[in-house]
């Protein structure tokens, strides 16, 4: 009899281990469903850049100095992958789903190199990181605020220093500030806004610049 009662508990802990284990299976398998199903159903991410824009201005021929740039420094709130936006005083958005196609800096200095080498005379822009013959001037673009608001204005205030000479000194020191509409509602209106005040950059930096 008491063998009886002691099959029976038996049975009856190893119904329980069983159906607890398929418990648990089940709800590891409705967790991964849930997963994928939401893998599947996210918003894709979007990547934009930046391009160069054509001179408006004729190409000058004069003999000048070479001039290479060599950095553009950015705000460190715009330093990230996302796509930054003010939307209120104090306020930004980030969205993940817009994100820049490379470091928002290396590209602002690489569209900026391309729109000053036809607004510069020939052979007188050297390009970042390229070797420099002797006598070449250095580039230093630095941009003090990029705000992007919900009206959908797009204002840059940029600087840049020219230095010259071993050891180098300080030759020229402009800044300006910029704005255009941003035509549309995405990242990618708001990345070729950039794109266009880049290029008005570049006309003000060429204009700046002497032959000597």
């Amino acid at each position: 009899m008491i063998r009886r009662h002691v099959i029976r508990r038996e049975y009856m802990a190893a119904g329980a281990a069983r159906g607890l284990r398929a418990f648990v299976l089940a709800s590891i398998a409705i967790g991964t469903g849930i997963g994928i199903a939401g893998c599947g159903h996210g918003s894709p991410t979007r990547f934009v850049t930046l391009d160069a824009t054509p001179a408006q201005a004729p190409l000058s021929t004069a003999a000048m100095a070479p001039v290479q740039l060599s950095a553009v420094h950015i705000p460190a709130v715009l330093d990230r992958p996302e796509v930054v936006t003010q939307i209120a005083p104090n306020r930004l958005a980030i969205d993940d789903n817009d994100r820049w196609g490379a470091p928002l800096a290396q590209m602002m200095r690489s569209t900026l190199a391309q729109n000053l080498l036809p607004r510069l005379p020939p052979g007188a822009f050297i390009f970042p990181d390229a070797p420099a013959p002797a006598g070449t001037r250095t580039l230093v673009v630095t941009v003090l605020d990029c705000n992007a608001n919900a009206n959908g204005t797009l204002t840059v205030q940029a600087a840049w220093t020219l230095l010259s000479g071993q050891p180098a000194r300080t030759t020229l020191t402009q800044q300006a500030a910029l704005s255009t509409q941003i035509e549309g509602h995405d990242a990618a209106a708001q990345a070729a806004a950039l794109s266009r005040i880049l290029g008005e950059l570049a006309d003000r930096i060429a204009a700046s610049i002497d032959v000597r």
